[in-house]
């Protein structure tokens, strides 16, 4: 699914967060958004994935905008993953039970575990595994649906050095198989797996690497 973002800009109150960001999302491709904090990353992805209306300008997914797709939570469930910092695992459900509640096929569950390295671990509450084994239950839960693109905010903050690049390596590794992820952060360690790097200043898209 190609994204275009076009003029958008966003106020929070009277504050101005994002000033007239032109960009193009490829499909399959694995693009970071980077940026300090309060550089707009964090807005600009939750415009992008359906989660926050522009202030002004439009999102195009596949050259239709949002408001063209009738039911936003059917598409939102056929078409986008998330992942966050904080997992978001529900404490009193096992991980494979977390990753079950997304699902629309729950045939898909067990072979998406075991690729990403947990299937052992399905029966097992999150307070029980390790924080990069509760983000990987957490991407299982993003990607279990095939969904056409993931957004991801900050999803190895609260990782060591291993387990961030072990994220990084999963991200490639499905977006060469056609799974698109755009992902904000600050981790510089980012550019080495990202196929796009959009990189944002004060609101603005300051450059693109490619």
């Amino acid at each position: 699914m190609k994204i275009e973002a076009l003029g958008v800009e966003h106020f929070y109150g009277h504050e101005k967060v994002l000033n007239g960001v032109d960009i193009e999302i490829l499909s399959g491709s694995f693009t970071a958004i980077i940026g300090e904090s309060g550089s707009g990353k964090t807005t600009l992805l939750s415009i992008l994935s359906t989660l926050l209306q522009p202030t002004r300008g439009s999102v195009r997914y596949d050259e239709k905008i949002l408001q063209e797709f009738g039911d936003i939570d059917l598409f939102r469930r056929h078409n986008i993953g998330f992942v966050f910092q904080f997992h978001y695992l529900i404490s009193y459900l096992t991980l494979r039970e977390n990753v079950a509640l997304a699902a629309l096929d729950t045939t898909r569950i067990d072979p998406l575990l075991a690729e990403l390295g947990i299937e052992k671990l399905g029966g097992r509450y999150s307070d029980e595994v390790s924080g990069g084994e509760r983000q990987r239950a957490a991407i299982a839960r993003a990607l279990i649906n095939r969904p056409s693109v993931v957004f991801a905010d900050e999803p190895t903050g609260n990782l060591d050095t291993k387990n961030a690049l072990g994220v990084y390596e999963l991200f490639k590794r499905f977006a060469s198989e056609g799974t698109g992820f755009v992902v904000a952060s600050h981790d510089k360690k980012i550019a080495d797996y990202a196929d796009i790097i959009i990189e944002m200043e004060d609101g603005i898209v300051k450059q693109i690497h490619q």
